[in-house]
């Protein structure tokens, strides 16, 4: 799913199993609606805006084998510098970070930054636009993700807003869960299926985080058809991206 498919938890009725909002949390949906808009809005811009600060370091290789050479790294006396070399086995991943809107996050060295409007960041594979990796960063009132709801009620409000849609034929959540990010910081992470007559059957990854007063979105699309399913390489270069979006 492009960027701009992603409507994320936008919802003028809640489920019938699920309490009705508070004010901070419509507050949020609101602020999320914002978001997508922007998002929505992706097209070549002519603005002459100074663009931000923004830090791409050396690339960083990582390999699917990372779990267990943490734990052999953590239960043994395996060196910084030899577990990185260990890692560098599979996947060629490049630091791109934003201190402006503050996060960081992992991306394939190939995959090429695209200046889109309403996109914080947006990076595309070469001849294959349809998959990409985007950010958009918007100001929120809360302070903390947790203060809106849980990974399991945010992805049910994902999965509604997307089922809304008159392009969506089916959307079906693969998992969810939470994780703790820089200082603490909770980054919930998704994963879902996605079938619609804008681009077919797609995987898409997701994740959010509150840092500063900003809600941060990710959004990784792969194409995921029957035809040419997500091969396990290239899962896994999308799980590692996934996780590595964090703030700053």
């Amino acid at each position: 799913m492009a960027l701009s498919d992603f409507q994320f938890l936008v919802s003028s009725r809640p489920p019938k199993q699920l309490f009705r909002l508070n004010p901070s949390r419509r507050r949020f949906f609101s602020s999320v609606s914002y978001s997508c808009a922007a998002a929505a809005a992706i097209s070549p811009t002519d603005d002459d805006e100074e663009p931000q600060e923004r830090n791409v370091v050396h690339s960083i290789q990582l390999s699917k084998r990372n779990l267990y050479l943490a734990a052999a790294a953590i239960f043994s006396s395996v060196s910084v510098s030899e577990f990185s070399k260990a890692m560098a086995q599979d996947f060629d991943l490049q630091r791109y970070t934003d201190s402006t809107q503050g996060f960081t996050i992992l991306k394939p060295s190939s995959w090429i930054q695209v200046e889109k409007a309403g996109a914080t960041a947006l990076f595309e594979e070469p001849n294959q636009g349809s998959n990409n990796i985007g950010i958009v960063v918007n100001p929120v009132r809360i302070t903390r993700l947790e203060d809106f709801g849980s990974p399991e009620f945010v992805a049910d409000k994902l999965i509604q807003a997307e089922k809304r849609k008159e392009s969506t034929k089916d959307a079906q959540v693969i998992a969810y869960s939470e994780r703790s990010g820089m200082e603490d910081i909770k980054v919930y992470e998704f994963e879902y299926k996605l079938d619609s007559t804008r681009g077919g059957m797609k995987r898409i990854f997701s994740a959010a985080f509150v840092s500063s007063k900003k809600l941060h979105l990710l959004n990784i699309s792969h194409s995921d058809k029957p035809e040419s399913p997500l091969d396990a390489y290239t899962r896994s270069l999308l799980e590692q991206v996934l996780h590595s979006f964090n703030p700053t």
